[in-house]
């Protein structure tokens, strides 16, 4: 871990620790939150926790359960306060944070039932007022909190404190973002039954505690993070009040610290170690700073911007801008399994062999389509033997309204000949059933996760399809932490390990294409990830594995940035069209924000915009290195 200890973290505004991955900081933090506990214990005083709910603190949850179960770590004494909860949802509903932290945390260890507080989302819109002012007054009956855990949203909030909330604000009802309610879509099964009001401690509650702890994971984290670390102070990004608070302190992962600028901007907090990788960041970020093509850079604009050793090594900025320019226009090319008799010392993957066994991984449906679907058509047009494995069901993203619609087709059908249909009628009355004894927000039985998972299935199988892909080169593999889970209660298992690990060994690809490296440990694509990383690692020294290479992709996530690109598949208007096309074959969950394509039209005006040649868009991978 690193901390905020030198100039190298001028910009930071809150000290800011990076750690190599969201165990290692929450064990970092319950670490510290035992010994405060010890500390209190001997002298008969009890400690207040403030928790957060979220995938976030997950990682610091089942560390404090080990501490508890293994060690011995007692909760009896422990007062805690939680930071929000939608308002309008009982304390039973599935998606209550109340039922969060008994389902994450408050079950699993010894805290007395009524040192436990969380503001009630049932209260009566005129009681609200009134429930706010009682659990500030709570909190400073109870000495205040000692420790805030908090999370970072996609706006910048903390608690629900949404972009506008005054840094003295309090506990309050307020109605949420719009980003906010599309982040909590999959949790609810649609943006619509996302609550639109939540009650929230405040940031001058939060920052009433004496000490605050933000916690952020993945690389979908570090943009809004480096804003409230670095940036102003503003209503915009509430998490960026925290700088002026006297004990806060910033966890992140590597994926979360990605936007700071030690880790994005080296040279511009101290000297740079000049590697090529580190070269072509500083130069196309020149480029784009400035606004102009790489070769058109001069010698005075890398002076101003703290680049002169750069220069200097080479001589002046025109050698400079040819390597870099160079180097990044070898990234494109139209052989993603790369080009047969040809020389490939510049171009990103081997002639040979030819073709190759390629093997792409999707953790959820529709990841492998909308960040790689031209890609995937063109190896296969190319002649390679393309494999697509889908590695959890998806059917959690799909409503009941979907089944129930299925279920209607199917007793339509069986009108014509009922008692040979007796079966396919039982069936689909019982699903009718299971869906309205749960309710809108209750467990699916496993039968009705089961169909709704045939559902996404038939789906993804149509869109690998009409991109080429056989029919029986489509693997379905349903790991159980996801099939036996849902989503902010994954847990991976030996099983999912196994199961990525017999894909692999059957097929022994000369290509493995994969997302999720930097996504949110507790995502599906985190969690699917490491499945994936822990099955290659248990190959070490076979002869396929020590021939594959393994490229990443952004499925549902940002894109990467230019610098990071190893490999650009361009697309032609008719390709990227026919691509579009593939996603929308998954007709029950769509993301309108990934359908019109213009991600990766961005990026190819991206590469434009370098002076590299023009494309209508552009699908971008980089090489995976353990």
């Amino acid at each position: 871990m690193s901390a905020r200890t030198s100039p190298t973290e001028a910009f930071e505004k809150i000290p800011t620790f990076i750690f190599d991955d969201a165990p290692s900081a929450a064990a970092a933090l319950a670490a510290e939150v035992r010994d405060l506990i010890v500390k209190r214990k001997a002298e008969g005083r009890p400690v207040v926790l403030g928790l957060a709910t979220g995938s976030t603190p997950v990682p610091f949850y089942r560390e404090l359960i080990r501490l508890h179960r293994e060690e011995g770590l007692s909760f009896a004494e422990v007062i805690t306060f939680n930071l929000d909860e939608y308002y309008g949802l009982s304390r039973d509903h599935r998606e209550s944070y109340f039922r969060f932290m008994q389902e994450q945390l408050f079950s699993h260890i010894d805290l007395k039932p009524e040192n436990i507080h969380l503001p009630d989302g049932t209260v009566p819109l005129d009681g609200v007022f009134a429930h706010c002012a009682a659990y500030e007054a709570a909190i400073e009956a109870a000495g205040g909190v000692d420790i805030q855990v908090l999370g970072i949203g996609r706006t910048g909030h903390i608690g629900f404190n949404e972009p506008g909330s005054s840094k003295d604000s309090l506990t309050r009802l307020l109605p949420l973002d719009i980003v906010t309610r599309q982040d909590a879509a999959a949790d609810f099964l649609r943006e619509e039954n996302v609550p639109r009001f939540a009650i929230t401690m405040g940031v001058g509650t939060i920052l009433r505690a004496r000490k605050l702890v933000m916690m952020a994971w993945g690389g979908n984290k570090a943009e809004i993070a480096a804003k409230a670390i670095e940036g102003p102070e503003t209503e915009a990004v509430s998490a960026s009040f925290l700088q002026s608070h006297a004990d806060a302190r910033c966890f992140l992962d590597r994926g979360a610290s990605g936007a700071l600028t030690r880790v994005r901007l080296p040279w511009l907090v101290g000297r740079a170690e000049w590697t090529p990788a580190e070269t072509r960041r500083a130069v196309l970020w020149l480029a784009l700073t400035e606004k102009k093509p790489v070769l058109k850079l001069r010698d005075g604009e890398y002076n101003e911007h703290g680049m002169a050793e750069l220069v200097t090594r080479y001589g002046n900025a025109y050698h400079l801008n040819i390597e870099v320019f160079n180097r990044q226009q070898q990234t494109i090319t139209g052989w993603p399994g790369g080009k047969p008799n040809a020389d490939d010392t510049s171009r990103p993957e081997r002639a040979a062999p030819f073709p190759k066994t390629v093997l792409i991984l999707a953790p959820e449906p529709q990841d492998d389509v909308l960040g790689m679907g031209g890609t995937m058509e063109r190896l296969v047009s190319q002649g390679h033997d393309v494999h697509v494995c889908y590695m959890t069901g998806g059917d959690l993203r799909i409503t009941d309204a979907e089944a129930i619609r299925f279920a209607r087709v199917l007793l339509e059908t069986s009108e014509q000949d009922p008692e040979r249909w007796k079966e396919q009628i039982g069936y689909a009355g019982g699903i009718l059933e299971e869906i309205e004894v749960k309710g809108p927000f209750g467990d699916p039985p496993a039968r009705l996760r089961r169909l709704k998972a045939l559902i996404r299935r038939g789906e993804a199988r149509d869109a690998a399809i009409s991109l080429g892909v056989k029919p029986g080169q489509i693997r379905f593999l349903d790991l159980p932490f996801y099939t036996e889970g849902r989503y902010r209660q994954f847990r991976l298992g030996a099983a999912d390990v196994t199961a990525v690990g017999s894909v692999l060994a059957t097929l022994r690809p000369h290509q493995i294409y994969i997302t999720g490296n930097l996504a949110d440990p507790s995502s599906v694509q985190g969690l699917a990830f490491a499945a994936f990383r822990s099955a290659w690692e248990a190959r070490a020294g076979q002869p396929w594995r020590e021939q594959c290479r393994v490229w990443l992709y952004r499925g549902q996530q940002s894109e990467y940035g230019p610098h990071e690109i190893q490999m650009a598949i361009p697309m032609s208007p008719d390709q990227l069209t026919h691509k579009l096309h593939a996603v929308q074959k998954f007709q029950s969950h769509t993301l309108p924000e990934l359908l019109d394509g213009e991600r990766n039209r961005d990026l190819a005006r991206l590469y434009d915009s370098l002076g590299t040649a023009e494309y209508e868009a552009i699908e971008a991978f980089r090489r995976w290195v353990e």
